[in-house]
């Protein structure tokens, strides 16, 4: 029995099951390589080598890849969606627990809310009740910077 006969029928198999895989997800993520594995299974007919095929599978998926990755991180785009907690950048707080990065320690009150913070320069350190501005959000933690003209907002 000859085994590169039956190489088409293995390229097709991995090309359904790479498109399975696809058909499954959420976002692109094999798409290229059932294209690939076609390509592959359409080099079979020009020859019996398993390296040329295999080079040819990683060559088109590749290809594939590169052509389509802007637009599909077009089309993939991730949106940022808006929390209240945006609302708290740029407001100024009072710092209830010392801020220091290399401790992972920090907490701000912002418009009676507490939250954990994090010092904007790594090498800074906020003391207690000292006034800080919030610069950005970071997960669930506040970025501060500190202040010195402070306003109660």
């Amino acid at each position: 029995m000859n085994v590169e006969q039956f190489m088409p029928f293995v390229w097709l198999g991995i090309a359904v099951i790479l498109a399975i895989v696809e058909v499954s997800t959420t976002q692109l993520v094999s798409i290229w390589f059932v294209v690939g594995a076609v390509a592959s299974a359409i080099s079979t007919a020009f020859t019996d080598d398993l390296t040329i095929q295999i080079i040819v599978f990683v060559l088109v998926s590749a290809i594939c890849v590169i052509i389509t990755r802007p637009f599909v991180k077009k089309i993939t785009k991730n949106k940022k969606t808006s929390t209240n907690a945006d609302s708290l950048i740029g407001k100024t707080g009072i710092i209830t627990i010392e801020v220091n990065n290399t401790l992972a320690q920090g907490q701000i009150n912002v418009s009676g809310q507490i939250w954990s913070a994090r010092s904007s320069n790594d090498k800074q350190i906020l003391s207690v009740n000292e006034k800080a501005r919030v610069k950005e959000i970071s997960g669930v933690k506040l970025i501060v910077e500190p202040v010195e003209n402070f306003e109660e907002e």
